[in-house]
């Protein structure tokens, strides 16, 4: 039995009726009763919030940030149900809706709607829909509850694909499909045109010019159907906080970008999130799956509070790759793991692939080492000046054994990373 307002003025008014009229214990016990009688009389009239029939539908998955609506179907077999109804959802779904009004007579159904507006990604699940019914006197009700299953998936929310429009055109100059073509080691044969001035020299055809009478240039274009392997270190050093989000989840766009660019160039990409364990793997899926199925893989990918093993990373790596591929490594630059950790296992890497290690820079570094003001202020510069020098000595390291480095803060790491692809492009090394 749930009771109003109603039931609470009801009482204070047999207060009264006692004090003035009353004031023994019999009136009490009239007026007890009487709230009682009239309260389980309004319960029993009241339509029972178990008999109603529900069922779901509506949005299933949606990017973080933005809305997503799930319908509730509600069926009503008995006696009118009046009353609230609260679609209950753990916190992170945000809902956005309060309980709703419910007047359902019997045979009828509502269709009711529960706005969400996702604050984490992951799958986000439905708890309890319970109902409570109130009695055509408003003194008094039921309330059950009810289990009705459903799954919101928030998945990352891709904020760099506003990068791809100018890196596609970019790319559509290295492909050959503009006046603008190059040639690097590695690239493939293209076509024959006249000479422009300007143009290359070491890309003459002298035969065709012998042929045609007129000086003839090559054209090559970057080779496709090559493999980008795309790695996510998702151990202790992917958990901290760069801005308003964690390091892992800038990766992550990074990662969406570089494979919706890969695809468009040709390429085979394939995905790995791993530090002690494989958290996620999709391997080489057709191109129009590649965004939809790494966004799914990736939504439920949480940073782990161990460390990541290089070693089990490394031999995932080798065990998917065969021919010479493109791997990118989204991690930290935390010099002590670096040292210890990667640099001692990455060789086969290195002797069979082209690697590029991306981390997320804290922007916040840089504005401790310029701010000295007080003396807490110089201690904090002092410190933000020795973790960049001690990132830039590990990055000098891993350039000297041939890894392309790239140290940026969280609104550029997508866009460089974007940038070094088709820097390798143009430069044949793919």
């Amino acid at each position: 039995m749930v009771l109003t307002y109603r039931a609470a003025l009801l009482a204070a008014a047999g207060v009264l009726f006692v004090a003035l009229a009353m004031p023994s214990w019999g009136g009490v016990g009239l007026v007890v009763a009487v709230v009682v009688v009239v309260c389980v009389v309004d319960m029993l009239l009241a339509g029972s919030p178990r008999r109603l029939q529900l069922s779901r539908e509506g949005d299933t998955a949606v990017r973080l940030g933005e809305h997503a609506a799930v319908n509730l179907l509600v069926a009503n077999p008995g006696r009118r149900v009046r009353g609230l109804l609260r679609d209950a959802w753990p916190p992170s779904a945000g809902v956005l809706d309060p309980p709703h009004k419910l007047n359902l007579p019997h045979g009828e159904r509502r269709r009711l709607t529960t706005n969400l507006l996702p604050t984490r990604r992951g799958d986000r699940q439905a708890d309890r829909v319970t109902i409570r019914s109130i009695g055509p006197l408003g003194f008094a009700g039921r309330q059950g509850s009810h289990r009705v299953q459903w799954t919101v998936r928030a998945l990352p929310p891709f904020k760099s694909r506003k990068h791809l429009p100018s890196r596609l055109a970019r790319l559509r100059e290295l492909d050959g499909r503009t006046a603008l073509l190059v040639r690097g080691q590695g690239t493939e044969f293209d076509s024959l045109r006249d000479y422009v001035p300007g143009d290359d020299v070491r890309s003459i055809d002298w035969r065709a010019t012998a042929r045609r009478g007129n000086v003839v240039l090559r054209t090559w274009r970057p080779e496709r159907d090559r493999q980008v392997a795309i790695v996510i270190d998702s151990g202790r050093m992917s958990a901290g906080r760069v801005g308003d989000a964690p390091r892992l989840d800038h990766a992550m766009d990074a990662a969406l970008l570089l494979a919706a660019l890969a695809t468009r160039a040709g390429d085979r990409v394939s995905l790995l999130a791993c530090d002690s364990a494989v958290r996620a793997d999709v391997r080489r899926p057709a191109p129009e799956d590649v965004l939809p199925s790494f966004v799914n893989a990736l939504a439920n990918v949480e940073a782990e509070l161990v460390q990541t093993d290089f070693r089990v990373v490394v031999s995932q790596v080798l065990e998917r790759l065969g021919q010479r591929s493109l791997v990118v490594l989204l991690t930290g630059l935390d010099p002590a793991v670096i040292e210890e950790s990667l640099l001692p296992v990455i060789g086969p890497l290195l002797r069979r692939h082209v690697i590029v290690l991306a981390s997320v820079a804290d922007p916040r570094l840089t504005e401790l080492e310029s701010t000295r003001s007080d003396l807490p202020e110089v201690y904090g510069a002092a410190s933000a000046a020795r973790t960049r020098l001690d990132r830039e000595r590990v990055t000098a390291v891993l350039t000297r054994a041939g890894v392309t480095v790239l140290d940026e803060n969280p609104d550029t790491i997508a866009p460089a990373l974007a940038d070094t692809y088709l820097a390798l492009k143009k430069a044949g090394r793919l």
